[in-house]
């Protein structure tokens, strides 16, 4: 480790932290309905938008009705986009000639892309057309982005109102989202993308001969605009097969450090909007701090970790840190904080192969992901897991001093106590579950790049991806089976919709509730002893959880390298 590296990771911390607040504060006007500096141009747009829709923006829904609108669009959004893979043979801006993708695969990249998980069982300049990179991936791209900031802002509704029964209207919310918030970004985001030699182009594949005489396909496309959004809205999926590790979806160590702000910013600012509505800022960064202590403490080890290098090299008196899989202009520190950053944001693009990280590099990511990517977290997703956990923990202190808990003026009772578990428990469910079930059929275990207990954690690595809507991926397994695609495909939609289901019934539950006043034994929620209380829960929750399969993969493969023990890649 050097000291440039952690400059490099402190002016990060410090760029996004100067974010958060003036953000949160626009995002706060956008979604409580006052003007912004952008109205005079949107509001008209808005206006029509609701008119053709025929949306009454004053008519606000219940729970289950925002929930149920939420349910609708994403059906829609998978049958239009599964049918749109299937049919791009037959389709219009396809110049590279893309056959028809197979069933299960289109399956898979439906759920994928619905869901914000962006998981890519294929690569993309080799499979998909550009109308299906534009009008299926990036449109679904914009959608599951402002889902998750609807659902965020629909429960922090629930924490801000008092005897209401309603918590918004999801179609409203979804089209400020949008039309507010990522698109005003994402247009001089992706200008800026185009100046840094990123390609934007409907142009076919450039033939080209090199120095030695071979030819050579270069592939091109409607890059940037793609890249903007996988990087602001979380999403993370490649317009090519090697993300942001290609030099046209992130040409630069500049471009590189943009791209990784990008990542964290509106997830950090949705903590100032809750602080925000729920009338008490100190309340957004008090969570701010909680995820902030995770993500800086999952960079020193994944830093740290990659900077040792392998122990297996240095007995054979090879020293240095660990370069393997990772881009010479992005080097260890950048590579080491974009793997954090994006499995704790739920992003999943990669400028690193994660198969080539050290034995206790790779567990940081996997860890990151397995608490429910609440550091931070993908765009609204982060804000309601971590909201989620604030329930239990404070559930635990009301049972350390014998009173029933409350937040922010609210008694947390059995039935939020019930949800939030709800929405805790299916993740586990979904990773161990699959992953123990991979284990022991033969033809799921031969998709893996090597034996022993880095194979177990390609396959643990993948449903834990898949179940977290995060996308990334230990690169040595092959996924593209009948079995993979169908199975991760199931993850990922329990793993977003059934946190969805609790953490809006959370919300409905506490808007109906009259704030109490607070009291001599009311716990403060404001201070460091609540955010090492939250830090807490969290890991003991994830430690007694994820502990038992981490330790059959990264930590026995960490300990067995230790003692100069390796493990051939399989034949």
């Amino acid at each position: 480790m050097t000291a440039i590296g952690w400059i490099q990771i402190a002016l990060y911390c410090a760029i996004v932290i100067a974010l958060t607040k003036p953000l949160g504060g626009y995002m706060t006007r956008v979604f409580t309905g006052e003007r912004t500096f952008l109205s005079p141009i949107l509001r008209p747009v808005e206006r029509v938008l609701y008119s053709v829709s025929g949306i009454d923006e004053k008519q606000e829904q219940t729970w289950v009705t925002y929930l149920v609108s939420m349910v609708f669009l994403h059906v829609g959004g998978f049958l239009i986009l599964y049918l749109l893979l299937r049919l791009q043979d037959m389709l219009p801006l396809n110049p590279a000639g893309q056959a028809a993708v197979a069933p299960d695969l289109s399956f898979n990249t439906a759920v994928s892309f619905i869901t914000n998980t962006d998981w890519q069982s294929y690569g993309g300049e080799s499979t998909l057309s550009y109308l299906s990179q534009m009008l299926g991936l990036t449109h679904q791209n914009f959608l599951s982005a402002a889902t998750g900031i609807a659902l965020a802002v629909a429960m922090i509704r629930g924490f801000a109102r008092a005897s209401s029964k309603t918590v918004g209207s999801f179609w409203v919310d979804l089209t400020r989202g949008i039309l507010y918030v990522l698109l005003p970004i994402c247009v001089p985001y992706a200008l800026y993308l185009v100046w840094t030699g990123i390609p934007q182009t409907l142009g076919a594949y450039v033939d080209a001969t090199t120095l030695e005489g071979a030819k050579q396909t270069i592939a091109l496309g409607p890059v940037a605009s793609q890249v903007a959004i996988k990087m602001l809205g979380t999403n993370g999926g490649g317009f090519f097969n090697a993300n942001a590790a290609h030099p046209f979806e992130n040409p630069t160590a500049v471009c590189n450090f943009v791209q990784m702000v990008s990542i964290f910013a509106i997830g950090a600012a949705l903590t100032n909007v809750f602080g925000r509505m729920v009338g008490d800022e100190r309340q957004g960064w008090a969570i701010f701090g909680a995820m902030g202590v995770l993500f800086v403490a999952g960079v020193a080890v994944l830093y740290g970790a990659e900077a040792a290098g392998n122990p297996l090299l240095h007995a054979i008196g090879v020293d240095g840190g660990n370069m393997e899989g990772k881009e010479v202009r992005f080097g260890i520190v950048a590579s080491a904080l974009f793997a954090s950053i994006t499995t704790a944001a739920s992003c999943g693009a990669v400028n690193a192969m994660h198969d080539s990280l050290t034995a206790l590099g790779g567990m940081i990511p996997l860890i990151n992901m397995q608490l429910g990517e609440v550091v931070i977290g993908g765009v609204g997703a982060g804000l309601y897991g971590m909201l989620i956990f604030v329930i239990v923990a404070i559930f635990v202190a009301g049972l350390m001093v014998g009173r029933t808990p409350e937040y922010l003026g609210k008694k947390i009772e059995a039935r939020e106590v019930k949800m939030a578990m709800l929405g805790i428990l299916i993740l586990p469910l979904m990773m161990l579950g699959f992953t123990a079930l991979a284990v022991v059929l033969p033809s799921a275990v031969a998709g893996t790049n090597n034996p022993g207990p880095h194979g177990f954690s390609e396959i643990l690595y993948a449903y834990t991806s898949a179940a977290a809507n995060n996308g990334s991926a230990f690169a040595g397994l092959s996924a593209n089976t009948l079995f993979y695609n169908t199975t991760l495909a199931i993850g990922m939609l329990f793993g977003r919709f059934f946190i969805h289901i609790p953490a809006l019934a959370i919300a409905g539950s506490l808007a109906a509730k009259k704030r109490v006043p607070p009291s001599a034994g009311t716990f403060p929620t404001h201070g460091g002893l609540f955010v090492g209380l939250l830090v807490g829960v969290i890991l003991i929750i994830g430690g007694l959880t994820f502990f038992p399969a981490l330790a059959l993969g990264p930590i026995v493969e960490h300990l067995a390298g230790q003692a100069g023990q390796s493990f051939a890649s399989a034949p």
